[in-house]
């Protein structure tokens, strides 16, 4: 088993330094990761453990989206959005409207509920505007508003969060497709199923992404899908994200993905690699460190630079730093 280690430094000096980010180990959290190329493990440390996908599963389920609403032409900031766990942001909100404006769907029949913006400024604005939080700044909210547009123009109940809806239950079969896997299912904190599936299938249905991306003439869904996500990380995500660091900082065009209780996933076309990662703790500010490790591991020339240290900080209420999260078989673990 592979474990990040969560520390707590010691005494503090020169401000912001910290004399010993490793004295103390607050917390250890288990993780595993998977890559597949061309339908075969190219490389696993940890248990293929079975997880729900969350929501690194969206590209899956827009692409089904894109085809029951017949493939229409559409911006790939629309489709960065509908593949998005985003900020909440106005950015994101402005194409979430624009998905529902042009398949000609309300606002109001989205089924996502409502949650603050995770982007702190942007929520504090709703406040101080005396809106009220609305399903349109769920972060799922891009995702939901296609699956509104295909319910509707299918002419399916406006409700299509239950699993035997038609909708989910057409995203099932290509989920059962891509990762090669029957998944059982659970519910989604948006409301609608995920799929729970051994890593090694997520990571399946990832390189499956990977491959479409490198089409160069860019015929597939899951292509222009992953293309969106590579080309406007931020919509994909929200701004100072790691989701979007991790494709800034590539070399090459990447997608990456984040899901709730510690999955990320990323799309590597010029390899044809996906990579599926879990914190079994389900400690997502754990997660960078361990992708971090891994992609260090699997394609460590994928990289200008790593992503943005700040990620793996631990900073106390007055922002002043008091440990990193670090894999155990580090080599920072062995500086004073």
């Amino acid at each position: 088993m592979r474990w990040i280690l969560q520390t707590r430094g010691g005494m503090h000096v020169d401000g912001d330094r910290v004399l010993d980010l490793h004295r103390c180990i607050e917390a250890r959290h288990p993780w595993s990761a998977v890559a597949v190329r061309s339908g075969q493990i190219a490389y696993q440390t940890g248990p293929d453990g079975v997880t729900p996908w969350r929501s690194a599963a969206k590209p899956v389920q827009l692409a089904t989206c894109l085809e029951l609403l017949g493939d229409p032409w559409l911006q790939p900031e629309e489709l960065a959005v509908g593949a998005a766990s985003h900020s909440g942001q106005p950015v994101h909100l402005r194409w979430v409207r624009e998905i529902l404006a042009r398949f000609d769907v309300a606002e109001s029949d989205l089924r996502c509920a409502p949650h603050p913006p995770m982007h702190a400024p942007s929520a504090d604005e709703v406040l101080r505007s005396g809106e009220a939080f609305g399903d349109i700044h769920n972060n799922c909210s891009g995702k939901h508003a296609f699956m509104l547009a295909t319910a509707s123009r299918s002419g399916w109940p406006l409700d299509y969060r239950p699993a035997d809806h038609p909708l989910q239950a057409r995203i099932a079969a290509h989920v059962r497709e891509w990762t090669g896997v029957a998944p059982a299912l659970a519910l989604d904190g948006c409301g609608v199923p995920t799929f729970c599936l051994p890593l090694s299938a997520i990571a399946r249905a990832w390189s499956v992404v990977a491959e479409a991306m490198a089409d160069d003439l860019d015929r597939t869904r899951l292509g222009r899908i992953g293309r969106a996500m590579a080309d406007f990380p931020e919509l994909a995500s929200g701004s100072d994200r790691f989701d979007a660091s991790v494709v800034r900082h590539a070399c090459a065009p990447i997608a990456a993905k984040i899901g709730a209780g510690g999955v990320f996933c990323i799309a590597v076309p010029d390899r044809g690699l996906g990579l599926a990662v879990k914190v079994w703790s389900g400690c997502t500010e754990a997660l960078p460190a361990a992708v971090s490790r891994a992609l260090g591991e699997v394609a460590p020339d994928l990289w200008q630079e790593p992503p943005a240290w700040r990620f793996v900080e631990v900073r106390n209420v007055a922002g002043r730093l008091a440990g990193l999260y670090v894999d155990a078989g580090s080599p920072e673990l062995s500086m004073g």
